[in-house]
């Protein structure tokens, strides 16, 4: 029986050593997302055919997941105040929204990353209060007021100040959340986080049966590969994991097989250093960054 234990201990290390990422590889990782950086300090969303346009230009949302991929791996911008002034620039001071290039449209979602860019860069929050009326007054869906609510948070943990939650959003997020118990993993996580990011009554001081019961619901629609994925398909991606995973860490939980999870991840690496959304796909710095935070939660104590 002793040797059986020790041999299911053995097991379970190799596997969590091979789906690891060794020194060398995390600094291929981040040289990867390094490379990404161009000209006006901002970082673009993939290499092109194995390498960048020419003279191309930064996108917003590609440098918030490459400033918090670069964080999670133990690296940083080769050029940071290039890159913070291109966050600057994108920042348009008469809507109070954030465009995805400077001198572009402002929307929900690039303002959302962008007050999550300042916050990564240490900029002076304050001087981007006027985001969160932005994102008050624009979110009117579900996808909307999820992605609002995270940027509400990087507002208020970068030292902005509890922003006010508008009104309508929370009637509208229980009102999507209706039937949680009936939805995938992904839409369950997205509900749960939003309503917890916008009102911390909903698990404040979460009693252990209650994680117990999240911990469950989520286990249950855990893909074999350890994985989680969209309902309407049920493949497993890295954007789907990481949503899913966000919910684990807020209720301070972690996957039944979470070692399948991590090899999952494991299998998404390529050998340019950068990870595709699933198996086989092509690097971009959005799947290095799903990448980096949720193999960064695995290996939370």
């Amino acid at each position: 029986m002793r040797r059986i234990v020790i041999s299911v201990f053995v097991l379970s290390l190799c596997t969590t050593l091979a789906s690891a990422q060794t020194p060398e590889q995390k600094k291929a990782t981040i040289k990867f997302v390094q490379d990404l950086q161009v000209g006006d300090g901002g970082f673009v969303p993939a290499p092109v055919d194995g390498r960048l346009d020419q003279n191309p230009k930064g996108s917003l949302r590609a440098t918030s997941s490459a400033l918090r991929a670069l964080k999670h791996f133990g690296g940083a911008a080769n050029d940071k105040k290039a890159c913070e002034k291109f966050v600057q620039n994108c920042f348009d001071a008469q809507s109070g929204g954030f465009c995805d290039q400077p001198g572009g449209k402002p929307d929900v979602f690039t303002t959302a990353v962008g007050l999550m860019a300042v916050g990564e860069l240490k900029l002076p929050m304050k001087n981007y209060s006027k985001a969160i009326q932005f994102l008050s007054e624009s979110a009117k869906d579900f996808e909307d007021i999820r992605i609002a609510a995270a940027g509400f948070e990087a507002f208020e943990n970068a030292g902005g100040g509890k922003p006010k939650v508008s009104d309508p959003w929370l009637p509208l997020v229980k009102i999507y959340g209706a039937g949680m118990g009936k939805r995938g993993a992904r839409e369950y996580a997205s509900v749960l986080v939003t309503v917890e990011r916008l009102d911390p009554r909903f698990s404040g001081n979460t009693p252990a049966k209650v994680t117990a019961y999240v911990s469950e619901v989520l286990d249950e629609r855990q893909n074999k590969d350890g994985a989680f994925g969209k309902a309407e398909t049920h493949e497993s991606d890295l954007e789907s994991s990481y949503r899913v995973m966000r919910g684990y860490h807020m209720f301070k939980s972690k996957p039944a097989k979470a070692e399948a999870l991590r090899e999952f991840v494991a299998k998404c690496r390529n050998s340019d250093g950068g990870y595709g959304v699933q198996p086989g796909k092509p690097s971009q710095v959005s799947g290095t960054y799903f990448a980096s935070i949720i193999l960064h939660w695995l290996n939370e104590k």
